[in-house]
């Protein structure tokens, strides 16, 4: 895999990351819990909004987006599970 693949992920998953904390919890989790939330939202927002008939775009924007959504849909759940 290339580094700048990489750098992307990285950038995407800490912008998606920090904006999903800032919406849900108020704040972020810090550089290294805003890219692994934001990584793991990429995925979650890949597989669920295409399940939903949900198409966003293309591109940085579309892809920020969808990760930012499936950060949500991960943090809501987090935040359910430790509750219950």
């Amino acid at each position: 895999m290339p580094a700048e693949t990489i750098l992307i992920w990285l950038i995407v998953g800490a912008l998606a990351g920090w904006l999903a904390g800032v919406i849900v919890k108020g704040g972020g989790f810090g550089l290294l819990g805003d890219i692994v939330v934001g990584i793991i939202g990429a995925f979650v927002g890949g597989w669920l909004l295409p399940k939903l008939g949900v198409h966003i775009g293309v591109g940085l924007v579309g892809i920020i987006a969808s990760a930012t959504i499936g950060a949500i849909a991960l943090l809501l759940v987090l935040r359910l599970v430790r509750r219950a």
